[in-house]
Order: C-alpha cells, then sequence, then structure tokens
C-alpha cells in the first residue's frame, strides 16, 4: 500500500457501542466515513473494526529490576501493538520513553512520570523513595515530566506491622493532590489495602489502581466522586503465588493478600454495580509479560461485567476518559479488525485480523 493509497474497512466498523457503520475509509492517515472521490488505490480489508485497543495500566520501559534499555522497551511496545493496544497510559517508569513518540509504528503513550513512593515502601529502583514533607515537590516534578498524570504508591507492605498499610498521611496526600490539579495534571495511585482509599478519594484522587480493598463502605464514596478503578485483574491473580512467596516472614500479609484475591471479582462487579468507572489495564512491564489486553477484558466480563461495556472499557469509554479520539471523522486511523464480533464474546480480541497505526497497517 503506498502513501497515496486508500485503505478501506467494510463489513462492521463499531464507531461507538451503539454507532455501527458499513464502511470506513483511510485517506492520508486519517478516518473518514465518505468515500473518497476519483480513481485511486484502494486496498479492502474485511471484518470487525474497533477503535485501537487502550491498555490504562501498563509500564514500558520498566521490567521486575528497573529500567530497561531502548531495545527492550521497543519489544515491549511491539508486542502490545500486536495484541491489538494502540494506546497506553504508562502508570509509572523510570525509563525516558519519549523516543517512542517518534515512532509512528509503535503506539501511542500517556505518560505518568515516575512513580512517587514511600522511602523503602515500593519495589527495588521503580520509584522516587520519598518522605511526605517532600511529596508536594515531586509530584510537582512529575507532574512537568508527564502527559498529564502523576502515579503515587498509595500504599505498600509495612514492615513493622507485618501487613499492607498507606504510605501518606492525608494533609500530605491533599495538598500533593491539589498541586497536580494546579498543574493540569490528574492524579492516580496503586492500593491493594483497604485503609488507604478514603482519605486518597477525599484528597481529590482521580483514580485508583488495583482497588483491591474496595468495600461496600468505601465503593459509594467512588461512585460519589466519580473515581475511576483500573482492577488489573490479571495482576491481581499472581496474588496466592506472591502470598505464598512472602508468608514465612509476613503472614498477616500473606492472610490478607489471599482475601483481597478470593475477593476480587466481587469488589469489581459490586464497583461495577454503583456506578463506579472501571477501565482496562494489564500492569505489564514489571513482572507481567505484555500484550495481555484481550485476557484483561476477558476477565472483567468474569467478573460480571457485560461484555459490551468491558469493551467499552478498552475502546471508547477509555478512550474518551484519557481524552483520545477513537473512529470519529478526521481522526488518526488507530484501530484492529477482527473476523469475529467481540461484542458477542470479547475473546475475539485474541486473534487480530489486521492491526492499522496511524493509517497503515502494522500487522
Amino acid at each position: 500500500m503506498t502513501d497515496s493509497a486508500v485503505l478501506h474497512i467494510k463489513g462492521r466498523v463499531l464507531a461507538g457501542p451503539d454507532d455501527v457503520r458499513e464502511d470506513l475509509w483511510v485517506v492520508g492517515g486519517r478516518v473518514t466515513f465518505t468515500r473518497p472521490a476519483g480513481s485511486r488505490e484502494i486496498d479492502t480489508i474485511e471484518g470487525w473494526a474497533l477503535p485501537g485497543l487502550v491498555d490504562a495500566h501498563c509500564h514500558v520501559g520498566l521490567d521486575a529490576h528497573g529500567a530497561v534499555d531502548e531495545a527492550t522497551s521497543e519489544k515491549q511496545a511491539l508486542t502490545d501493538r500486536e495484541a491489538g493496544t494502540l494506546l497506553i497510559r504508562d502508570a509509572g517508569s523510570p525509563a525516558d520513553t519519549r523516543w517512542i513518540d517518534d515512532r509512528e509504528d509503535l503506539p501511542r503513550i500517556i505518560r505518568a512520570g515516575r512513580h512517587i513512593a514511600r522511602t523503602r515502601r515500593y519495589i527495588r529502583n521503580y520509584a522516587h523513595e520519598i518522605e511526605p514533607e517532600d511529596l508536594v515537590a515531586y509530584v510537582a516534578q512529575e507532574a512537568r515530566r508527564g502527559d498529564g498524570w502523576v502515579k503515587l504508591v498509595g500504599d505498600w507492605i509495612d514492615r513493622e506491622t507485618g501487613d499492607l498499610s498507606s504510605c501518606w498521611p492525608p494533609g500530605a496526600v491533599a495538598a500533593a493532590i491539589a498541586e497536580a490539579h494546579r498543574l493540569g495534571a490528574r492524579v492516580t495511585a496503586h492500593c491493594f489495602a483497604e485503609e488507604s482509599l478514603a482519605p486518597l478519594v477525599e484528597a481529590g484522587i482521580d483514580c485508583i489502581e488495583h482497588a483491591t480493598g474496595l468495600t461496600e463502605e468505601t465503593i459509594p464514596l467512588f461512585a460519589e466522586r466519580g473515581v475511576a478503578i483500573v482492577p488489573t485483574l490479571v495482576n491481581i491473580a499472581t496474588f496466592p503465588q506472591l502470598a505464598a512467596g512472602g508468608e514465612r516472614k509476613y503472614p498477616r500479609w500473606a492472610d490478607h493478600m489471599r482475601r483481597l484475591h478470593e475477593r476480587r471479582y466481587d469488589t469489581v462487579r459490586a464497583a461495577y454495580d454503583a456506578g463506579v468507572p472501571v477501565y482496562v489495564g494489564t500492569d505489564a512491564g514489571g513482572a507481567l509479560a505484555h500484550g495481555l489486553v484481550a485476557q484483561e477484558v476477558a476477565e472483567l466480563v468474569k467478573a460480571g461485567i457485560p461484555p459490551l461495556e468491558a469493551l467499552s472499557a478498552t475502546a471508547w469509554g477509555a478512550r474518551e476518559w484519557l481524552g483520545r479520539p477513537g473512529l470519529t471523522e478526521g481522526a488518526s486511523a488507530d484501530l484492529v479488525v477482527y473476523e469475529a464480533d467481540p461484542r458477542e464474546d470479547v475473546r475475539v480480541l485474541g486473534t487480530p485480523r489486521r492491526v492499522v497505526l496511524r493509517g497503515k497497517v502494522v500487522s
């Protein structure tokens, strides 16, 4: 396909949950629903088209030990692209991945800068590890470095108590979130435990990652404030293994992690039923492999979220939440084509037929 060619997507174009078109054309890398006039070279792809999928919790440039080199980062991004993920909210990375923005063949990334954690209260080599008096300054720094998001570590294991506990006093986190908002950035936080959630929401946080500690007391607060969650259920599936590895040294923590795991589906379904916004994220790039977006959508369905809503959590709804266009007139042609209707069976997402990024077929 030459640069002057027209790409014709024919079949069913899912421009929205209830907006199904029969045709879409790509002209000059952009979407149009009007057939271009004149005689041109036209390549046709048939199938069911979705906007490029969103992984709203992913880490490009990171592995289990910290920052990785550019070759490894490239491989991670390509793996996500092959899975149909064309928009990533990078939820914290110590690596500088700005060079990816110059690559037209790699997914678009919305960065949250580097994690901000309490001293010795997170995975080594991942975060800025600081004390509360420095939180506002570091949040301001990462707000300026990121693409409209800042990532906090809201709770982690406390070695003195042997269990999960909050990392930040309410006053410090409220001041930090206010500073991020002043600078035009939204704030999200890693949270497993119950006790860390209400203070963060009351401080004005915009999103919580994992959110395994949600209860019938805190779910209404999330719904009232419109605070989103990204459950990362493919990551939560690892909790029993983590618990087994740390049980001898931290038995209270291990038991807590198992209980959070056991109720994970009930937690997500209760949040969804209450009206809490839920989005797809895999937590790829730490200990987890990239390219798991289809599995995460299937996990949301297993938790009881209707298939169309689970699709929206990685497609139309996720893009709207992140302020990025989907399949709209004049938008960049970032889309994935499947052989069957993903609304009927979300497992279809696991086998993309074609991936189109910036108007070019890349897979």
